[in-house]
This record gives C-alpha cells, structure tokens and sequence, in this order.
C-alpha cells in the first residue's frame, strides 16, 4: 500500500510545471525589496466586520505593549507624588508636581486646576512634542506677531506659550489639567537630549550582556528603549491623574501635537481608561515619527500609526492636519477611519481638523477644534466653537519644579541608566516566573509574546505551491530542484527534495546554513545523516531559507543583516518596520511544515509524519518554528550550539531578535515545544525550567538531551528522527 501511495506522490511531483527562473535564480521574493523605513506608505484597511477587528486590534494592541516593554506591564510602584509651590490666578491654579514612575525615575510637570472646585470635573493629559523645553518655553515677539499675522495665534500675551495657552484654557472649561516633562527636557534631566533624541552612534561602553544602555543589542533584545519609557511615563501619568479626587474617571482626555501626538495615539491604544483623544499633527500614512523617541522595535512592523488611531474606536477621537506629512490626511487614512467608526456604529466620533494652510505645531486654530470637540463629548455647556481667551504667561521660573525645598535628584546620566534598565529587567524576569509553572501557562504567557516577536503562526503560515525545476533518478531515489512558492506573501524558497522510490510516510525537512545544498557532502554524496533517512523511507526536504544559498548573490554567508538608508545605529529605525532576519528565517520554516501538512498533489495522501531537524544558526530558527507550530510538526532535531539571545553584541546579527532575551530567551522557546518530541544537542545541560514543563506536562520521555560525540550529531538526529 505504502509503494502504491509512494508511486502516486512521485507522479504528481513529476508532472508538476516546469520551474522556468533557473536552479540557481535570484529566487522571486518580496523580501528582496530594501527594508521599509520611516517614511513609507502605512495605509489602514477597515475591517469588514466588528469581530474582524476585535481579533486584529487584540494583537496589534498587544504588540504595541510588547515593541514598548510593557507587556506585562511593569509593576505600578508608590508614585510618592509631591505637589508644591501653587501659584493663585483668578480662575485657575497652577502647581509644581513630580512623582516616581518608577523608583527613582521622576516625572515633572504642572497641574492646572479650575477654581472653586465643585464634584467630579474632566481630567486632561497635555503631551507635548518637539519643542525645546516646552512647558518652560516662552516665544520671541517678533515671531508671536508673525504668527498672529498668519492667523496661528490671537494674542501678544498669551502667544508667547501655546503650552500655557492650552492647559489655561482647559483649567476655565472646568478640566484638571496634567502636562509633564518628555525625556531631557525642561525638568527633566535624568537622560541627555543627545541619548533621547539625536542618538547616532553604538556605545561601546554601553553594549554589554551585563549593565547595559539603552539602543545597544541586549536593551533591544529586552525591548528597553527611550519610546517605552516615556509610554511608561504617560501611562504612570494617568495613574497621577486619577489619583486626584476630583478627577471624573468617566471623563478622561489626553492631547499633544507631533511626538505628544505620537504619545497620545500610543496611550490611546494600550490603556481603556482613557475616554477620549486628540493626536494633533501627527496621525498619518506617511512618515511615522523620525525621532529616536518615537520609534522601538517591532513596533510598526505591518501596522502603522492610522491603524493605532484607530484601536481607540469607537471613543470620541480628534485629529489635526498642517502642511507636513499628515496634509493628505483627509484623502489618505481618515475616510479608512470613518468607515470603522461607522461599522462600529459611531460615525459621529470621529473628526479630523484641516489645517494645511498652516505649519506643523498646536495653534490656536486647532487648539479652538480641540476644546469644541472635548466640551461637545464631555458635556461641559460651552458655547461652540470655544475660542480661548488672553492670559498673563508665567515665567519659566514660576513653572520650574525643582528649588532650594525641592532639590533635583542628581541621579542621572550613564550609571543611572544602567541602573533604571537593570531594575526592569529584574522586575519583568519577576513578573514573567508564573509562566514557567505548566505548559499551558507558559503557552498563554511566553508562547503569546513569542508569537508576536516571530509576527506569523502555524495558521497564518499562507498558502504555498510546489513547482519544479529538474529531477534526477538517483537509483533508490529521486532528486528534485525547485521552488517553494507561498502565495500569500510573495515569498519563494529554493528547495531540493529527495524522494526515496519506497516512501513510507514520513517527511523531514533538513535545514542548515548551507541551505539546500547542506543535503549533500563536499563530493556530493548524501550526508550520512540525510542517507539514514531514505533509507528508512523519509523524503528530506532541503531549503534556502531568507538569505541562504540561492538568495546569495556572492555566495558567501550574510554576517551582517541589512538596514534602512538611516545612518543612525538604532535598531528601531530598521526593526521598528521590518521582521528581523531570524523572524524571517522562523516564517519560512513554518511555510515549509504548512505546506508538508496541508498541500494536495494529485491524489497522493499527505505525511503521516513530519520532522524537522536545524544545525547551525538555523538551529534556534527551528525551535522558534517548532515553537509556534505545536503538534504540526511530530518530531524536531536540533543543535542549538548553546545559542542565547542574551549573547549577542551586534544587532545586525543574522540571529537578532528584539525581545528575544526578555521572554525567557531560548529555554522559553524549547520549553514551548513540549509536550512534543524534541532531540537536542549543543546544550550541556537541560534548563531546569524546560525539563520541569516537559515533566509537569507528562512528556519527560519526549525531551532527548544528546550528549555524543558533535561529529556524529547530525547522523544521531537522523536516527531519531525515524525510529
């Protein structure tokens, strides 16, 4: 029966097309195509349905909490909040705040309250962007009257800070009003403006696998970045909010323009208590954010900042336009938007101010949209349009947080950053420990974060076609050259496929750094541990994976993955838009198995059985794939060479993962493989966590630890592939 099935597969692989590009052509993929960056194209598509896009927002909202270092979110320690210095005017109060968003990180700002505070009153976070110290920032004359020319501001006074301007304004509408310090700026000083915003080059000092810095690999590899702590500061932000009593927690707004815009969207996305949101200037399907406090990795990968607006539908969201990257707004993402607030039943909740006759920034024109649209949701009885009044600014001097009573920390600088990244890395490994209690925690915790990091599953590994090139009878098999062709995301891989005659059911894929070519010795005889396999009656697939191989165009082996055209060593600026090599490498493992588990050739029946085995860098690739692909793959085998993430000094290693450390590193991955049945060499002992989730999960037999001599690894692998 089996020579039968064995005759019919073989039959329909014979009379497959004939591959036309050559054995040895560039393969026809789209990840050829240079990395995407920055200033792409980031439309959004609307979902067709509301449980369409609960499932699609689920996961984009968990990989902005992943690329920000927030899943799981940090543990929330005392704020310590100290509140000082009130300065009296007729209709509002202003006080000099700052607090701990985490031990010993400050946050610093001002709180702007109404006078004569009566029951619960609308709460409103102030980001703002690019403006250097902007709280404590006060405007040229000659550039106010410029301004009030063109129409951006009204008043002489009150347009020397459009910063005063806003939070003065919300504070007479009757809203408490919160506006802090980004990183390095105004009173802000624990990190350097040059660490937050023009960061250009590695620190050697800095790139350790210990006490590291932020941008070098490790603080990538656990998704630590300058982004993600000023998300942590917002979010920090709104806990300081709604500790204040009068604050209404049914009436919750933040604002800011540019990176405040940025801010906003981000917060909006990830955190519900927020109950309404205004990124002005910054929403766009254009560029998404140039500064180093803008981008993290993974976080634009296949999404983009329309898409995050969006995960706040259907809550009442405003956005601005100016004559910057968001001026095709209305044209280009916002009709997208409407139509999800319209499939979501709330058309009237979403709004966009055009304001392309103007320059980037908050004016008073789109302030005026601001406070109309917050005192139509919020109820609060202004007559519409609000326009703001003139106001006496106060001197950076009145506003500054820090004096003789209320010294600034002097913790700050190099040694403080290593500190603040190292209690994060203590905290999150704390708080990750509960997964490693069963297999299934694991799975609902580490194996999620995985997903996301890989950015495919086994059931989004897409539909892939098999064509071949040449065939070649090789007395008890045949050999195959051709392509593997996955349609769903224009992606092919070279393949070599060896069919023994007398197929007994079982399929291996064989992967190594040589690609395909790793089937076979120096003279071209089928490796000993590929030949254990035929002779057992396995057909062995060998494959180039993403640059392996045919990808090749010199034949040597990529030692440095590729990078946009930004001369800035910054990780977020390639990985922020664009899977990571070794992600890459994992999907095309997983269109390899998908394909051996689901494509119908003919009428011949599919693998009873599927291995996979990994050597060399490729190695790791496969546990990540196995990972994923749970029971779809029967048996994996694999020499890690005693990889870890938390090793790596170059990000532009072929092998770079961002958040690769952080959940658990390598363990964390093998551990998601149980209880299925793994063979491992290059390990000198079993993680005690991984044997305990393979024992907890009744599969102890299933977890193989070989301990041989290495030269006769890959013959052992093909054994137990097969017995």
């Amino acid at each position: 029966m089996k020579l039968r099935f064995a005759t019919a597969i073989l039959s329909g692989l014979l009379l497959a097309p004939p591959f036309v590009s050559g054995a040895d052509a560039l393969p026809a993929d789209k990840r050829l195509a240079p990395p995407k960056d920055l200033n792409g194209f980031f439309p959004f598509t609307p979902p067709k349905t509301k449980g369409e896009w609960d499932t699609r927002a689920e996961f984009v909202r968990t990989q902005i909490l992943l690329s920000q270092g927030l899943w799981p979110m940090p543990t929330k320690t005392p704020l310590k909040a100290v509140i000082h210095g009130k300065i009296d005017r007729p209709d509002h109060t202003v006080e000099k705040v700052y607090f701990e968003s985490s031990p010993g990180f400050f946050v610093t700002g001002n709180l702007y309250k109404p006078k004569n505070v009566k029951g619960k009153v609308p709460g409103v976070l102030f980001a703002h962007g690019h403006w250097k110290d902007a709280r404590l920032s006060e405007e040229a004359p000659n550039i106010v009257r410029n301004e009030i020319a063109t129409g951006e501001e009204r008043f002489e006074k009150g347009g020397v800070s459009r910063f005063q301007a806003m939070c003065i304004q919300l504070a007479r509408m009757g809203c408490i009003v919160w506006q802090w310090d980004m990183l390095s700026d105004s009173d802000s000083h624990q990190f350097s403006r040059e660490v937050v915003h023009t960061f250009g080059k590695q620190r050697p000092e800095m790139n350790k696998t210990e006490n590291w810095g932020l941008y070098s690999p490790q603080a990538e590899s656990n998704l630590q970045s300058i982004m993600g702590l000023q998300t942590w500061n917002a979010i920090r932000s709104m806990d300081f909010l709604l500790s204040i009593p009068e604050v209404d927690s049914e009436r919750t707004a933040m604002t800011g323009a540019s990176g405040g815009g940025t801010q906003t969207m981000l917060l909006a996305a990830i955190d519900p208590r927020l109950k309404l949101s205004f990124p002005a200037v910054m929403v766009s399907t254009s560029m998404q954010g140039g500064c180093t406090c803008e981008n993290s990795s993974m976080l634009r990968v296949n999404t983009g900042n329309v898409e995050f607006a969006a995960l706040f539908a259907p809550k009442p969201q405003g956005m601005t336009t100016a004559n910057d990257w968001t001026k095709e707004m209305a044209t280009k993402g916002f009709p997208d938007l409407k139509k999800l607030y319209t499939t979501l039943g709330k058309p009237e909740n979403v709004m966009l101010h055009r304001g392309e006759h103007h320059p980037h920034n908050y004016n008073s024109l789109s302030r005026s949209a601001f406070f109309t649209f917050l005192n139509q949701h919020f109820k609060l009885g202004h007559t519409s349009p609000v326009i703001e009044n003139d106001f006496d600014p106060l001197t950076p001097a009145q506003l500054t947080v820090w004096d003789a009573q209320h010294p600034e920390p002097q913790t700050k600088g190099p040694d403080f950053e290593r500190y603040l990244l190292k209690y994060f890395k203590a905290d999150s490994d704390r708080l990750l420990q509960p997964a490693t209690t069963s297999a299934a925690a694991l799975r609902n915790g580490i194996g999620k974060a995985v997903e996301i990091l890989i950015g495919r599953s086994f059931a989004q590994a897409g539909d892939s076609v098999w064509i071949l090139n040449d065939k070649k009878d090789q007395g008890k098999h045949v050999a195959m050259t051709g392509v593997i062709r996955n349609k769903t995301y224009s992606e092919e891989l070279p393949v070599i496929w060896l069919y023994p005659k007398e197929w007994k059911g079982q399929a291996v894929v064989w992967l190594d750094d040589a690609g395909k070519s790793s089937l076979y010795n120096a003279d071209d005889s089928v490796k000993a541990g590929v030949q254990e396999l035929l002779n057992a009656g396995a057909t062995v697939l060998g494959a180039d994976l993403l640059f392996q191989g045919a990808f090749l165009t010199d034949g040597k082996p990529m030692k440095q993955t590729r990078l946009v055209s930004n001369p800035r060593e910054f990780a977020g600026f390639t990985y922020g838009y664009n899977h990571t090599l070794f992600a890459q490498r994992t999907h095309d493992v997983l269109t390899l198995t998908h394909f051996l588990k689901t494509a119908k050739i003919g009428s011949h029946p599919q693998p009873t059985l599927i291995g996979v085995a990994g050597f060399g860098e490729t190695g790791p690739v496969v546990i990540a794939a196995r990972a994923l692909a749970g029971d779809a793959i029967d048996r994996a085998a694999v020499d890690t060479k005693g990889f870890r993430f938390s090793n790596l000094l170059d990000y532009r290693n072929p092998s770079f993962l961002p958040g690769g450390s952080k959940y658990l590193d390598l363990p964390g991955m093998m551990a998601l493989n149980a209880p299925h049945a793994i063979w491992l060499a290059g390990e000198t002992k079993t993680p005690a966590f991984v044997s305990d989730i393979y024992t907890k999960a009744g599969a102890a037999a299933k977890f193989n630890l070989y301990a041989g001599d290495a030269s006769r690894q890959e013959l052992e692998a093909g054994k137990w592939l097969v017995k």
